[in-house]
């Protein structure tokens, strides 16, 4: 029997590339059929807080508040190894002058925030849309900005200097990839469908991997002024092996992340399910 769902994601390079098999009709999904809505991941995490999207992807920080509805597939995460979102200012600061001082932050659900919380403590932020950040940056609005997606490759180009590294900082805190977004589902569908859709976003990945070009080509009508050596280089950095499946590394980095935030009082406790192929 045919049965259609809602598949959520953002209209980034790299979900664009994991999504590509998917979107173009390149694997069978029968008998499911998706139907793919693209937001920005803040609109997304409230959208699955009022439990409105049957699979979407999702900012690992929202996971701590989506657990009692939604369980994390072990396919489509992306996770930085050794880097991730990055403060960014015009020039070399102290690490100490960001609690001092506002940072620009892309939304207070993303786990770019909450890592930065984790390495920092309490510290003054302003939420602004993370396509307006380095612009705030350069034009004086903000002495910080958090930046993430593409702008972790481009920050240089605009004058910017990197004055944190959220990837290092958890790579040497922990040993882990840091954990940044993830696909989730909601656990009152069947469980047989929760398999399949586990199967399908896996084989999406794969499909995209193993045809690198033609995924790639397709991902960069979304990388917002990306070439195609800086879309590849950003495509690879949060497409991989972890994507593939997160494996037991992968879900470590996970709880690892939450049970850090939830004893210091910044996410509610909680304990995450996982569904893989």
């Amino acid at each position: 029997m045919e049965q259609r769902l809602v598949l959520a994601h953002s209209p980034d390079a790299d979900d664009a590339f994991m999504f590509y098999a998917l979107t173009q009709g390149k694997i069978e999904t029968s008998p499911i059929f998706y139907e793919h809505v693209l937001h920005d991941i803040q609109t997304l995490n409230e959208l699955l807080m009022q439990g409105k999207l049957e699979i979407s992807a999702a900012s690992v920080h929202a996971c701590a508040y989506l657990a009692r509805r939604y369980a994390i597939l072990t396919s489509g995460a992306s996770m930085g190894e050794g880097y991730g979102p990055i403060v960014v200012a015009k020039r070399k600061f102290p690490l100490e002058d960001l609690t001092r001082y506002p940072v620009a932050v892309p939304g207070t659900l993303t786990t770019a925030f909450l890592a930065l919380r984790l390495c920092l403590g309490l510290f003054p932020f302003i939420v602004m849309s993370f396509e307006r950040i380095m612009d705030a940056v350069i034009n004086d609005e903000v002495p910080f900005g958090l930046i993430i997606h593409e702008g972790q490759l481009t920050y240089s180009d605009a004058k910017l200097v990197k004055v944190l590294d959220l990837g290092e900082w958890w790579s040497q805190e922990t040993g882990l990839p840091l954990p940044l977004g993830v696909n989730v589902i909601r656990k009152d569908l069947p469980e047989e469908t929760k398999r399949l859709v586990a199967q399908h976003i896996r084989a999406s990945i794969t499909y995209a991997l193993t045809h690198r070009d033609e995924a790639l080509a397709y991902a960069l009508q979304f990388g917002r002024g990306l070439d195609l050596k800086r879309g590849a280089q950003f495509v690879s950095m949060y497409v991989n092996e972890l994507t593939v499946d997160m494996g037991e590394r992968g879900k470590e980095a996970i709880t690892t992340l939450l049970e850090r935030a939830a004893k210091l009082g910044f996410v509610p406790h909680c304990d995450v399910e996982f569904v893989g192929a």
